[in-house]
């Protein structure tokens, strides 16, 4: 009753010991509870006891074992490998050593009386484990220190302990140790005890229950998958969620998650025509026609045409080269240069009267100003003009010889630019007339008689196409 009162303390004293550390980075504490035996021969002692390791697996000769619960232990990690361990532990002392007859050559166990044994320790061990890079063996060192009793007789001791977890899950593993303990008073003999027990980490928080520990938990308070650090998959694409821009429908990956129905390269959020192939520049719609104009837009979806015309292609009714858009004479056949239209040229005879008014016109007096009498003649020539919108012509000022050439050239030219702007201004197109003056050098007549210089001194109209 007293040992088992003293056992009680020890573990209330281990439950009592806290770091701010984490027992294998997720479960914080573990208890190990099993058996211990005490062997105190292979202690580099004369005899009763031998040297050091002789005989270190005689269970039968020298092990004291308690064929029940005897030890008990509880740990807390420390940071990179490192645990501290607490443990208390009871046993019975009726071997101790062995005695050897030189007489008859026997050896024979040295027994003695029932002593109680009991001890509190604590040590620092180091793992192996993530150095082996091996979740199921890890072997580990330990040193630490604590008090023994035998019977009444009690001593500090220091430790020295090599151990091996095995891990059969996360949380349950079989521990199997060993520690030499050197008393620091001589009338409490050195001694191993060696311990085999079940080890049980706890102490981890999973707050979403997914199985991965909050701390290495991405998304600790959302249930998701070990391979995204416990995040989501919602969809199951392979994608966590906080990446998946589509995370509730399974996409590809090239599509951060989205998906692409058609395969057309455009995800189906945004394609317009999310069952059928097209194109990205179409926002995923087809183009049979390739002419740039979604078949679902496209009045003639088998016949490239322009957006303008909603894919269809312009018409040219009169077949003469010139779109109807372009065509200013869509039903009548004409030419390209033309507008569409048919070139209407004056007739000689026409050409014949336009230059008899224009011969006609009288100017001031060395002037390119019109005579009053002269408006008529004008007028009469706009009408001509006006019969003819498709016509092009030049307009030709010329002189007699009287006076400088540079002078009558002069004169010609500003005289056939006055008739050229009053045709403009009685509304003939700018773009179908030019004019330009020769002065003296075509003569039509002799400039030595007054009737040829008159006939010298003209307008004349000429067809420019």
């Amino acid at each position: 009753m007293k040992n088992l009162s003293r056992l009680f303390f020890v573990a209330v004293l281990i439950a009592s010991f806290s770091t701010s550390n984490a027992q294998d980075k997720n479960n914080p504490w573990a208890i190990t509870i099993g058996a211990n035996a005490v062997d105190v021969y292979p202690v580099g002692e004369d005899t009763p006891q031998g040297d050091y390791f002789d005989e270190y697996f005689n269970v039968s000769d020298h092990w004291n074992i308690l064929p029940s619960l005897s030890t008990v232990s509880i740990s807390r990690y420390l940071s990179d490998g490192f645990t501290f361990t607490a443990k208390g532990s009871i046993n019975r002392i009726d071997k101790f050593g062995s005695n050897f007859d030189p007489v008859t050559g026997v050896e024979t166990t040295n027994s003695v009386d029932d002593l109680t044994y009991y001890g509190l320790d604590g040590r620092v061990s180091y793992s192996f484990m993530e150095a082996l890079n091996c979740k199921v063996f890890d072997p580990y060192l330990g040193v630490g220190g604590g008090y023994t009793w035998v019977d009444e007789i009690g001593a500090g001791t220091l430790n020295g302990t090599v151990g091996l977890n095995i891990w059969f899950s996360e949380n349950l593993g079989l521990s199997l140790e060993s520690t030499y303990k050197h008393a620091f008073e001589d009338y409490l003999t050195k001694h191993f005890q060696h311990s085999v027990g079940l080890t049980f980490k706890f102490g981890g928080t999973d707050t979403d229950g997914d199985g991965i520990y909050d701390q290495d938990d991405a998304c600790p308070e959302e249930a998701g998958l070990e391979i995204f650090n416990g995040c989501p998959d919602s969809d199951n694409d392979g994608i966590q969620d906080s990446k998946d821009d589509c995370p509730n429908t399974a996409g590809l990956a090239e599509f951060n998650g989205c998906p692409d129905a058609d395969g057309d390269g455009v995800i189906d959020k945004d394609d317009k025509c999310p069952d059928v192939a097209g194109l990205k520049a179409l926002m995923g719609c087809p183009d049979a026609d390739g002419d740039g104009v979604a078949d679902g837009d496209d009045n003639c979806p088998n016949e490239a045409g322009p957006a303008a015309n909603n894919g269809c292609p312009w018409p040219d009714t009169d077949g003469d080269g010139v779109l109807d858009k372009d065509d200013k004479c869509p039903n009548e056949a004409g030419e390209v240069s033309n507008n569409g239209c048919p070139k209407v040229e004056p007739t000689k005879e026409v050409m014949a009267t336009l230059n008899e008014y224009s011969r006609s016109i009288l100017f001031n007096s060395g002037k390119a100003t019109f005579q009053k009498q002269t408006d008529q003649v004008l007028q009469s020539m706009v009408a001509i003009f006006k019969e003819y919108p498709q016509a092009n012509f030049t307009i030709e000022g010329h002189t007699d010889s009287d006076g400088s050439k540079s002078m009558n050239l002069a004169l010609s030219d500003r005289r056939a630019n006055a008739v050229r702007d009053y045709l403009i201004a009685n509304g003939i197109n700018s773009d179908r007339l030019t004019a330009k003056g020769y002065g003296e050098e075509n003569p039509i007549a002799s400039n030595k008689t007054s009737a040829g210089k008159k006939e010298n001194r003209r307008v004349e109209v000429k067809l420019k196409n």
